[in-house]
């Protein structure tokens, strides 16, 4: 089973979020914030696999709640669930460790595998929100060793997988699109990351759409 803390301020959306959860086989809430303080005190205790994380919450917010558990290394997993147009603090929950982010209007199957993911080691991201984030981040980002990295450092198939990552693909998702293992789709990224000289996937993917890799892949 994979455990799961949810922090949320509202209370409708804290019981339709347990109640997503637990009507699967393979997930179970173990725990249930109402602020980013709460949520660090329950991770401490529960050591769950994955904290679903809103950001705008009272008392502590979503950002600094995820700083404070990347920070203390539980194990615990964050993925952010917040609105379309909280982007600075999806983009500095990211800086703060969050390993992906979703919005509160997907669909309910795609929240349950984005948390699976998490757990497996993947990073869910929304596609219309990393769009735009990307965005944002390419206009104020500085030049750094990955800008002086050419696209032709990338072997076919690793600059294949970060045109899909920019797409907002999960690993699974790659791997079917280019019948591969997930496995592979993983090596492929680290080995993408060491070349281009960036250290997550988001930081890959804003990579890539500077270097024009947005298009589509061709499996």
């Amino acid at each position: 089973m994979i455990r799961v803390v949810v922090a949320d301020d509202h209370a409708v959306v804290r019981r339709g979020l347990t109640g997503l959860i637990e009507s699967t086989d393979d997930l179970e809430v173990v725990g249930v914030a109402k602020d980013g303080s709460e949520a660090i005190d329950l991770v401490r205790e529960l050591r769950p696999d994955v904290a679903v994380m809103d950001l705008q919450m009272p008392v502590l917010d979503g950002v600094e709640a995820t700083r404070a558990i990347v920070g203390e290394a539980t194990g615990t997993e964050v993925l952010v669930l917040t609105s379309f147009s909280d982007f600075a603090r999806i983009d500095a929950a990211i800086e703060a460790g969050a390993v992906g982010y979703l919005l509160k209007d997907a669909e309910p199957e795609v929240l349950l595998d984005g948390i699976r993911a998490v757990a497996r080691g993947g990073s869910p991201l929304d596609p219309r929100a990393a769009r735009r984030l990307l965005s944002r981040r390419s206009s104020t980002v500085g030049p750094g060793r990955s800008e002086d990295v050419d696209v032709a450092a990338l072997s076919p198939r690793e600059a294949e997988v970060l045109r899909l990552v920019v797409e907002g693909l999960l690993n699974k998702q790659i791997a079917q699109r280019l019948g591969i293992t997930e496995r592979t789709v993983k090596a492929h990224l680290t080995s993408a990351y060491q070349r281009i000289g960036v250290a997550d996937r988001t930081q890959a993917a804003l990579w890539a759409q500077r270097h024009d890799l947005g298009g589509p892949a061709t499996g």
